[in-house]
């Protein structure tokens, strides 16, 4: 079972590859892009393409990456509040319900 896991794995990262590579034959064409000013950039499409997407993946990295340090530091703060193991002591068992429970 685990080698066809594995073998199923490495089929769709085979598969996704050779997409992308057919992607990237079938688009050598070269494209412009225009800037403000009358700046331009002139790349294969496949160029652009890639360009765009990982100049979006960076950006999305920075927009959460303040959320993330907001988080680090409130569960350290947390970590610092919480009693360690050995100063708390054990809870006492919760005694039974009065009335049996009802339902399922």
């Amino acid at each position: 079972m685990k080698q066809l896991a594995w073998f199923l794995k490495w089929a769709l990262k085979a598969a996704i590859f050779f997409t992308l590579f057919a992607f990237a034959l079938n688009n050598q064409h070269d494209a412009t892009v225009r800037f403000f000013f009358g700046h331009q950039w002139t790349a294969p499409l496949v160029l652009v393409v890639l360009t765009a997407f990982a100049l979006g993946l960076v950006i999305g990295v920075l927009g959460m990456v303040p959320r993330w340090w907001q988080h680090r530091r409130a569960a350290a703060l947390a970590r610092k509040q919480t009693p360690t193991p050995a100063t708390t002591t054990t809870p006492e068992k919760p005694s039974a319900p009065l009335q049996p429970p009802y339902g399922i």
